[in-house]
């Protein structure tokens, strides 16, 4: 029995029409404008990932909160901890671009790093 499910592909501008068909372990793409969309298709039916994006609070900082993100992609499922990880989290100033604000988040094997710079006041 086969599944069938239309996905909009998010890796480029396009925003390319995806039909993703699963017949057992065969999955098939189509509608995709690059190789990149079948990638994607494929990808998020059988493990779909996300970059985490969000802030936390800095002490003694130029701005309240530093924007953060996770290094690279964790597993959907993830979402969840990891924010309540997130929302734990606090730094103090000074914060440079790419510093681990969390490591091994919520135990994906992905850090948590700065997305800006932050100075002391």
């Amino acid at each position: 029995m086969s599944e069938t499910r239309e996905l909009t592909c998010i890796n480029c501008p396009l925003g390319c029409a995806l039909t993703v068909t699963i017949d057992g372990d065969t999955v098939t793409v189509a509608g995709n404008t690059c190789p990149r969309g079948e990638a994607y298709g494929r990808k998020e039916v059988t493990d779909p990932t996300r970059i985490v994006t969000s802030t936390v609070p800095v002490d003694g900082g130029d701005i309240a909160r530093v924007p953060v993100k996770t290094a690279s992609d964790i597993p959907k499922g993830k979402i969840f901890e990891v924010m309540d990880a997130v929302h734990t989290a606090r730094v103090k100033a000074p914060v440079k671009i790419g510093d681990i604000i969390l490591s091994d988040v919520a135990g994906t094997g992905v850090d948590l790093v700065a997305a800006r710079d932050v100075a002391a006041v």
